[in-house]
């Protein structure tokens, strides 16, 4: 793939076209096209979105279910990938053609192999959602074009003949789960080798005959999820031993290097909420509104008068984001810090300067924003001493366990918790506690951000377009209660834009820095 900084779309390259002949693939071939820089940008932050989708869909509702499904169709509709089979192509179509679709669903399955081949946990995670992914797609696919697609991808998988299906009826029937003599007639099966179908035999799901299974058409999947995940794990282990090549491409190196961790939500920035709580607020909110990791902190912060960088970054953003002016913020910090071991002056000295830089005001003036979900996770791990991080994925599973009953979480709750940490579904655990400490069924949300946290607990609170449940700075009466929002105000977090990562910027490092 090369990059140039205008779009050539090579529709008419025979060799191009054969890439797309089929809506699902299993991209055994790497895209063959020039495309630009800032294509290759959408591209990357909108199948992104989509794994984080079916990652979230595949947690909260079973995989076959009808919830499941249409919510994942409404995701694919939106980005613009291929999940219908469309029969003619030349049809008027008011969005982008299937070739398109399959362009992007091809093009940018190999972008993010760049990305997520760079470490053992980020191949992990990335196979298992591809493979969620094409399990939702090759299940939507109907009996025609599945043979379609095992033929086009050299399968040799043949469904039996009529005359065979009925000599080996009732060892069908007895055999396979879901088939019974009303639906056997109705029902494809393919003669597999049986060394290409272990986990069907190993649980005694089909009729094994001769060196030869019999699968029937709902259990194909297996095979051919088994034959995608070893070729999809032997290329990201090729990946990675060339990406220093692709590197070295001082284009790609600051996307390639942030879009593994990239948060792709809302924009939780102080613009949005500046001057909105008081110092004496943060306490009660800490209690009620702050997602367990920014809790952690704000204890081990009033407990030791002290954090270290990490925690100091990773907090003082979040505070930041929630409303906390920069004369608050060094206000809050001097006054935490010289009730230990640091006094006035050496505050001043040693602490202030890194509190403005924050916020823009010292060194190259980067106004930073607060640290997503996938920042927090992924990047600098605390070490002993430390606080910042996250609690679900860098905590002991039985300190979690203490933590979490010390806040009254029911011991179900923490059950389900542990469940989903021991699964690595570290924001879907901290969307369950959510849901434990507000007595809700159902969040409505994917939990992306510690602010979405705050912003999504404060709007549970007082109610939709209310704003955050605290006081409004006010020069006259700070005691005063919060005056009704204004149609000048700032939206609440249900009224802001779902997709502030749609516009492309071109500063590339600066679009991702603060994921």
């Amino acid at each position: 793939m090369q990059f140039y900084s205008r779009r050539k779309k090579l529709i008419g390259n025979s060799q191009t076209e054969q890439l797309y002949g089929h809506c699902l693939q299993f991209y055994g071939q790497p895209p063959i096209e020039n495309i630009s820089l800032s294509e290759f940008e959408t591209f990357a932050v909108d199948r992104l979105k989509l794994l984080k989708t079916v990652e979230n869909l595949g947690v909260s509702y079973v995989k076959t279910s009808e919830q499941y499904t249409k919510k994942l169709d409404a995701e694919f509709s939106n980005l613009n990938f291929p999940y219908k089979i469309e029969a003619d192509d030349r049809k008027p179509q008011t969005g982008p053609s299937e070739y398109e679709k399959r362009r992007k669903d091809h093009i940018s399955h190999f972008i993010l192999r760049l990305a997520y081949c760079q470490t053992e946990d980020l191949r992990r995670w990335f196979i298992q959602q591809e493979i969620d992914l094409f399990r939702y797609r090759f299940n939507d696919l109907p009996s025609k074009n599945i043979r379609e697609f095992l033929e086009y991808n050299n399968l040799h998988y043949h469904t039996i003949s009529i005359d065979e299906k009925k000599n080996l009826m009732d060892k069908l029937i007895n055999s396979s789960f879901a088939v019974s003599g009303s639906t056997v007639d109705c029902k494809d099966f393919y003669k597999v080798p049986f060394q290409d179908a272990l986990d069907l035999v190993r649980t005694r799901k089909v009729y094994l005959k001769g060196g030869y299974v019999y699968i029937p058409h709902q259990d194909i999947v297996t095979i051919v999820l088994n034959d995608f995940r070893t070729r999809l794990s032997k290329a990201l282990a090729l990946t990675a031993r060339s990406l220093p090549a692709v590197q070295s491409d001082e284009r790609l190196q600051p996307l390639l290097n942030h879009l593994s961790h990239a948060y792709v939500g809302q924009d939780y920035s102080i613009q949005k909420s500046i001057g909105k709580i008081s110092l004496e607020q943060i306490d009660p909110l800490s209690a009620k509104s702050y997602p367990l990791c920014m809790r952690q902190l704000h204890r081990g912060l009033r407990d030791s008068h002290h954090l270290r960088h990490g925690g100091r970054m990773q907090y003082g953003l979040f505070l930041k984001g929630i409303g906390l002016t920069l004369d608050q913020a060094l206000q809050f910090w001097r006054s935490e810090f010289v009730k230990g071991k640091v006094d006035a002056d050496k505050f001043d000295k040693a602490y202030a300067y890194s509190i403005r830089h924050m916020f823009g005001k010292e060194g190259k003036r980067t106004d930073y924003t607060p640290y997503s979900c996938m920042k927090v996770i992924l990047s600098n791990p605390p070490s002993q001493g430390d606080q910042h991080g996250c609690p679900f994925r860098h905590s002991d599973p039985e300190l979690l366990k203490q933590k979490l009953q010390s806040y009254k979480v029911s011991p179900s709750g923490i059950s389900q918790i542990l469940e989903l940490v021991k699964g690595m579904h570290y924001q879907l655990a901290c969307q369950k506690y959510f849901e434990l400490t507000h007595s809700i069924e159902d969040s409505g949300f994917s939990l992306n951000h510690p602010n979405q946290y705050f912003m999504e607990s404060q709007k549970l609170l007082v109610g939709p377009g209310a704003g955050v449940k605290v006081e409004v700075k006010r020069e006259d009466n700070p005691a005063t209660k919060p005056p009704n929002p204004s149609p000048h105000q700032t939206p609440g977090p249900g009224n802001l834009p779902q997709e502030v990562a749609a516009e492309i910027t071109e500063d590339l490092d600066s679009f991702f820095q603060d994921a």
